[in-house]
């Protein structure tokens, strides 16, 4: 039974990834910063040692910087982040998996041996969850599927990780959690990492 690491990406296009960057920056920057964050997500990603399922926003893009050797290529389904991780999910334990987890390509900060510790951490939890600063998260893994998780939140608002774990503890099920970790949303985020690279 594998590891699957699921990745959710936008189809870098400009202006339709990291709008709240844009508004500030303009779409050209964001569009550059985009580029830099998939850069990263994806060396993470290429170090961690779980079969890789890459999930576009849009379309497969064939040929891009993602190798189709390395990463299988999905495309998201669904009407909302939460229907699409579901969708997702469901899909990787249909295909055997024991342990699933996903991240996106808004923390720079996660690196491979984050996303062994996440896998690692299945183990001993039924859960495994990265916190953001923001009240969001970077990371879930889970070993079982359980939609409840999914479903009845305020995506992209920050109340999706306390209800979240509600959602978990409603389910007398465990939970581990992983570092708080900060995502590249705005500006503001965007000079706050440049400052701890220097």
């Amino acid at each position: 039974m594998q590891n699957i690491l699921l990745i959710f990406i936008k189809n870098p296009r400009p202006g339709h990834v990291k709008t709240r960057l844009a508004r500030t920056m303009g779409d050209a920057a964001a569009l550059r910063i985009y580029r830099l964050l998939l850069e990263k997500t994806r060396s993470a990603a290429l170090r961690c040692g779980a079969e890789k399922w890459l999930w576009y926003s849009e379309h497969i893009e064939d040929g891009d910087e993602w190798p189709a050797g390395e990463f299988l290529k999905k495309v998201q389904t669904g009407r909302d982040l939460g229907e699409r991780m579901e969708a997702a999910f469901s899909e990787a334990f249909a295909a055997g998996a024991s342990k699933v987890v996903i991240i996106g390509s808004d923390c720079p900060e996660l690196d491979a041996e984050m996303l062994e510790a996440a896998f690692d951490a299945l183990d001993r939890n039924d859960f495994v969850l990265g916190p953001t600063p923001d009240g969001g998260y970077y990371l879930l893994g889970m070993k079982h599927t359980d939609d409840s998780v999914f479903r009845g939140i305020a995506w992209s608002t920050d109340a999706v990780r306390n209800a979240s774990l509600q959602k978990i503890a409603a389910a007398g099920k465990t939970c581990a959690l992983l570092p708080d970790l900060p995502d590249i949303d705005t500006e503001e985020d965007w000079r706050a990492y440049e400052q701890r690279r220097k």
